[in-house]
């Protein structure tokens, strides 16, 4: 168990690299520990459940001041936080293999590394314009802040998702 719960520490704590954009990172991360945090009510866990609207709260009160142009910058020191107590609520609710399914946009933004990496090793040039994805998105021309809220959307959904696969499973 300890080596899955590092290589599950050292997964989530690769989804660090979604910060890059105004807004972006708090918002995921708001939906995130929203879910996980209605999880552990619907446990009856309500230490874990406070805990988990007490982060996704303070995210919200940080995102107020992060909005273009953001006044507080998350940095490195934000989002290895907030991804390591994400790791340890997973294991504590007992429900890490729906992290994936919760924390969708902290999988594909480091994966979307990835991907650039081995392509250009195979094929000797780049598939994205520049990595992680929302940076290519901006390279496309899609403006920042409405990078932000497609993936602040997209986190809710895949919240709500894992939720329902709580529920029926």
């Amino acid at each position: 168990i300890i080596i899955f719960f590092i290589i599950v520490m050292i997964g989530t704590y690769s989804g660090g690299v979604i910060d890059g954009i105004d807004g972006l990172s708090g918002g995921v991360f708001t939906a995130i520990f929203g879910s996980y945090g209605i999880i552990a009510l619907l446990q009856n866990q309500l230490n874990i459940a406070t805990m988990c609207f007490v982060i996704s709260g303070a995210l919200l009160a940080f995102l107020w001041f992060n909005l273009p142009p953001a006044r507080y910058y998350m940095t490195e020191t934000g989002t290895m936080s907030l991804t390591m107590c994400l790791a340890v609520i997973a294991f504590m609710t007992d429900q890490v293999f729906l992290l994936p399914i919760i924390a969708m946009p902290l999988v594909v933004t480091p994966l979307s590394n990835m991907i650039q990496l081995t392509y250009r090793r195979i094929y000797g040039k780049k598939l994205f314009h520049i990595t992680p994805i929302h940076h290519h998105f901006e390279a496309l021309g899609v403006p920042s802040y409405q990078i932000a809220m497609k993936y602040w959307i997209v986190s809710i959904i895949c919240g709500l998702a894992g939720i329902i696969l709580f529920l029926i499973s």
